[in-house]
């Protein structure tokens, strides 16, 4: 379980989070919603340790996020943030190893080839593995990234919007790649994420938030309502049904 305890984040006096408590339970995806500004990024580095809170305290699996040993916390999540710079010249293959670090400290074993074998597989990656993060498209470097997350192999992992820069193909086949880590690997994922469809195709909850506050949080079906989200997003939207799954008409 992740558990925030009357967590907040400010700048001078502006609040940007909270203050939030808040249980996300083991186990499968958990979608963070809203518009832009409303917390979500600073929410999961907060959780990831990217990030100290003003006030409250984090935990994950018990674990105090704050006063655990890095390298004890590495083995327990992995994040992935928005934003990604390198300025090394690298392949696939050797960012991908960098999330074995926690375990290897830079002598990969038989095992972590292993690891970064399947997780470059798991990304649809294995063609591209001997080329340069420089000489791939955007979407590409995008699900090279993840691929490091997954290396790391930590129960809980942190995804800060992994649709970015991802056309529609790849889109889906990464939710259908993070709903499979979920579903046979046990990890608990959770994901900040703009497409409110996504999220209530592939999570299992949804936790909306608006001002840095949490203001709904449950089942996509139970926040798939008209009120609910006019009332996170502030713009109008009409429901359908598409099979099992509610879908937000919100362009026009």
């Amino acid at each position: 379980m992740i558990r925030l305890t009357d967590v907040s984040m400010t700048y001078g006096d502006l609040t940007v989070l909270g203050p939030v408590d808040l249980d996300i339970p083991a186990g499968g995806i958990t979608a963070l919603v809203g518009p832009n500004g409303a917390g979500k990024s600073t929410m999961l580095t907060v959780i990831g340790r990217l990030a100290t809170p003003s006030t409250g305290r984090a935990e994950i699996a018990g674990h105090d996020v704050a006063t655990t040993p890095g390298r004890t916390l590495a083995k327990i999540v992995s994040i992935l943030r928005q934003e990604n710079h390198f300025v090394t010249r690298l392949t696939v293959r050797e960012l991908v190893g960098f999330g074995r670090f926690p375990h290897s400290q830079g002598r990969l074993t038989a095992q972590d080839h292993e690891k970064i074998d399947e997780a470059i597989a798991f990304l649809d990656l294995t063609d591209l593995a001997g080329r340069y993060l420089d000489q791939l498209s955007g979407g590409q470097r995008q699900r090279a990234y993840v691929a490091m997350v997954l290396a790391q192999d930590t129960d809980y992992i942190l995804l800060d919007e992994p649709l970015n820069n991802l056309d529609m193909k790849h889109a889906v086949a990464m939710m259908q790649q993070l709903r499979r880590a979920a579903d046979e690997l046990g990890k608990t994922i959770v994901i900040v994420i703009h497409d409110i469809n996504f999220a209530a195709a592939y999570a299992d909850r949804i936790i909306a938030l608006s001002d840095g506050r949490v203001v709904h949080e449950g089942t996509p079906v139970e926040l798939m309502t008209p009120d609910t989200l006019e009332e996170v997003f502030g713009t109008a939207v009409e429901i359908r049904r598409e099979g099992a799954y509610p879908v937000a008409v919100y362009y026009r």
